[in-house]
């Protein structure tokens, strides 16, 4: 179907800012949202104690549906973390234990409530756990009730196994379960809450289609699924991650100023993009930013740092950490909110600069700093240092008590000898 074939605002808003890569009854589910309130649900496992900027228009995707007059359901994975989806991996994830699994569900929970309304009405939030239901279940009373719906053959054909074979990496059975399970999710939502549609990326299409025939099959029931398109950055690196690591959504693990200075350093190409997916700023204002050229797309990039930062971390956190950042790199200002390492003051004094640089996490190695530093974008106190074996001395540190080291013009740290 066309953009201009979508009648309900829900699919219509999905296409224009784009979101959409498949659906499996597109006519169908575009009526069913005409006509009434939807629940869609979509489910994130509990590998880590926050979920990560690639997790981020999944969570997105939610805040539309309940924007359109819909009802989200946010689906952990308590259930489906102990076995470990194998959609994407050449190896199995390590099996986690109930009490990692638990404190980070913890963590996990607390993000959503800044993009989604909770509680009891028809188009509240709800969160749910399938441990709650997966548990419950024998294996043999698992087998009898599902096993005979879902072929190997059908199974093989999923990319999620194809190419794990294809590498010749092994994959377990129990591996080999978790499209079974994510498809009980499924029948179980709908029987439970009334869930019709299922929800992810594109990766995943294999295990919502198999949810799909699940409910329709045994049930009579309509269900759809809707993925989106795989995320990557214009550069091609995937969405989410950097040389120095994930871009966490929780503040403990990812500072304000971090999330924003991410934003910020966006690739000119990926700004109209991102601000459609990952804020709410109107299409004809997002189409005026698109224009913006040369040193202006500046102005474009830090639009949609304010407006992503102040989605997750709200309009104080966003304003300070705009603030430290056009200090830090525009004024030469220093600010609390910039990130600070502490570290001995043996291991700084003396140290090569380098070495400092990777220690403190400007640099992802030291090889990496020296090459920058030749280029000329390793900064010392503001201060272009090409030699990035030259050791730091206590002249180096400032009034403030700390040394300031930049990587061009995007990443600034301080390290505070301790």
């Amino acid at each position: 179907m066309t953009d201009a074939a979508f009648q309900s605002e829900f699919l219509k808003t999905l296409q224009a800012r784009g979101y959409i890569h498949q659906i499996t009854h597109p006519a169908e589910l575009d009526a069913a949202a005409s006509a009434g309130v939807v629940s869609g649900y979509i489910g994130f496992d509990a590998t880590a104690p926050s979920l990560h900027v690639g997790s981020l228009i999944q969570i997105m995707m939610l805040r539309r549906l309940q924007q359109a007059g819909h009802r989200p359901v946010v689906l952990m994975g308590g259930g489906t973390t102990r076995v470990g989806d194998p959609t994407g991996k050449d190896a199995s994830r390590p099996q986690l234990t109930d009490e990692t699994i638990a404190a980070n569900i913890s963590g996990i929970k607390q993000v959503f409530a800044r993009f989604l309304t909770f509680g009891d009405g028809p188009t509240d939030a709800v969160m749910l756990d399938n441990d709650a239901w997966l548990s419950g279940y024998g294996y043999v009373q698992f087998l009898r009730d599902f096993g005979t719906h879902f072929t190997i053959n059908r199974m093989l054909a999923f990319d999620s196994v194809k190419l794990r074979l294809e590498r010749e990496q092994p994959m377990t059975f129990l591996e080999f379960n978790y499209m079974l399970m994510q498809s009980v999710d499924f029948l179980e939502l709908n029987r439970s809450h009334g869930v019709t549609l299922q929800m992810g990326g594109s990766d995943q299409w294999g295990n919502i289609t198999s949810g799909v025939d699940l409910v329709r099959r045994v049930d009579q029931k309509a269900a759809f699924g809707l993925t989106t398109p795989l995320l990557t950055t214009a550069s091609g690196g995937k969405m989410g991650k950097t040389a120095q690591g994930a871009i966490w959504l929780n503040a403990d693990q990812l500072s304000p100023y971090d999330y924003w200075q991410f934003w910020r350093n966006a690739d000119d190409a990926d700004v109209g993009r991102f601000l459609r997916l990952f804020t709410d700023l109107p299409l004809d204002e997002i189409a005026r930013l698109e224009t913006l050229q040369g040193a202006e797309i500046n102005d474009a990039k830090k639009v949609l740092a304010d407006a992503a930062t102040t989605l997750l971390h709200g309009g104080d956190a966003a304003a300070s950490a705009r603030a430290a950042s056009e200090g830090a790199f525009e004024q030469g200002r220093l600010s609390a909110d910039l990130p600070t390492v502490e570290l001995p003051r043996d291991e700084v004094i003396g140290a090569m600069l380098a070495a400092l640089a990777t220690k403190a996490g400007l640099t992802a190695s030291n090889g990496e700093a020296r090459r920058l530093a030749q280029g000329g974008g390793l900064r010392l106190n503001d201060r272009a240092v090409t030699d990035g074996a030259q050791p730091l001395a206590d002249a180096d540190v400032n009034a403030d008590g700390v040394i300031k080291l930049a990587a061009g013009k995007k990443k600034i740290v301080l390290v505070r000898p301790v």
